[in-house]
């Protein structure tokens, strides 16, 4: 028994916000933004994991079985899930974590945290399957969303788990391709704004699932995932105007993230493209899902009128933060821009290669 380092790095969604949950892919990336778990062996049978950043405490006897779980206690439902896996703790461990991932922001640091601990247990005590990218990435999906029946997609856990530059297909059978491993030019903005995750995205779900079933009702071979922006004005006149944003916004989405990945199959990137493309799906995301807010609004706006390329919110929206592409090499101005119109942070970020044992 030795001491055990587990990293895993945020990350930031490029393309297909609100969309996995659809069936839809996405394209995401792992950000050189981590958070560090550091596991040292006790003699206590007792898992002590202090959570240094927000001075936290927390004290798990390593044979507690957790019947009944807690909302959003992923500790806990990670234990449960790994142990149907054959992960059985045997021995008690000191825990420090630390990491300079914006909480509550929309990179992702709480399903870092959880790929991290993840990661740790296998390779702390074992499992029955092989210990892949993959498997970590598939072990956080089932902790956080399955467990706790919350409305989230695959994204997180995938772009985290396996890193890099990835397309996410949810759809039978599930595929995650890395599609890169470098992005130059990229930038992280924070807007301190708490962004508003489980009830915005249940009820953006629900609505856009609610559309589908509306289409479908009258078009039996509706396929969300070969429908083409061409088609909208064809299927538009069978929904309720309120219902009509939710699947505009689900096909266009889909169809910016169709084109972004015809820009990362190609041998160079074009930077200017891939921020045009953003541009547009970031008008999506704020006039049709409207998941904006002002102080992003400004931001967007400041990065845009500094030189950038394209920028666009991430995540779940009502705050979080905002991802830029700019021109490599003129990051600053922008960086400074973003500081200027209200961004409590604003950072270059480099591809990151995803969750790991150090």
């Amino acid at each position: 028994m030795k001491e055990i380092i587990s990293i895993a790095p945020g990350r930031t969604c490029l393309f297909g916000d609100h969309q996995d949950y659809l069936g839809l892919p996405v394209i995401a990336c792992a950000i050189s933004r981590s958070i560090k778990l550091t596991a040292v062996p006790n003699d206590a049978g007792l898992f002590k994991i202090n959570m240094i950043d927000i001075d936290q405490l927390r004290i798990i006897p390593i044979d507690q079985l957790y019947d009944n779980l807690a909302p959003r206690d992923y500790f806990a439902s990670s234990l449960r899930v790994l142990r149907r896996y054959g992960c059985i703790p045997n021995s008690g461990y000191d825990i420090t974590i630390t990491g300079n991932i914006p909480i509550n922001s929309g990179t992702s640091s709480s399903s870092a945290l959880l790929v991290a601990w993840i990661n740790f247990l296998v390779n702390a005590f074992g499992v029955d399957p092989e210990i892949t990218p993959e498997f970590i990435s598939k072990m956080g999906y089932l902790s956080e969303v399955v467990e706790h029946g919350e409305p989230g997609g695959m994204m997180d856990h995938y772009s985290i788990g396996v890193g890099n530059i990835v397309h996410i297909d949810t759809r039978d059978p599930f595929s995650c391709t890395v599609i890169g491993t470098e992005l130059n030019g990229l930038i992280t903005g924070v807007s301190g704004i708490p962004k508003e995750t489980i009830g915005l995205i249940g009820d953006l779900k629900g609505n856009a699932l609610m559309a589908i079933s509306t289409i479908k009702e009258h078009f039996p071979d509706f396929d969300l995932n070969k429908a083409e922006i061409n088609d909208l004005d064809k299927y538009l006149n069978y929904l309720p105007d309120r219902l009509i944003p939710f699947f505009e916004a689900a096909i266009k989405n889909h169809y910016y993230t169709k084109k972004a990945l015809i820009e990362f199959q190609k041998p160079i990137l074009d930077l200017k493209k891939i921020g045009a493309l953003m541009n547009e799906h970031h008008v999506v995301l704020r006039d049709l899902l409207k998941i904006t807010v002002p102080r992003i609004d400004a931001m967007i706006n400041a990065a845009l009128n500094a030189g950038a390329y394209g920028a666009k919110i991430v995540g779940s929206g009502g705050g979080g933060s905002i991802v830029v592409m700019a021109e490599p090499g003129n990051e600053a101005p922008i960086v400074k821009a973003l500081l200027d119109a209200g961004a409590i942070e604003a950072y270059a970020v480099t591809v990151d290669p995803g969750s790991r044992i150090q």
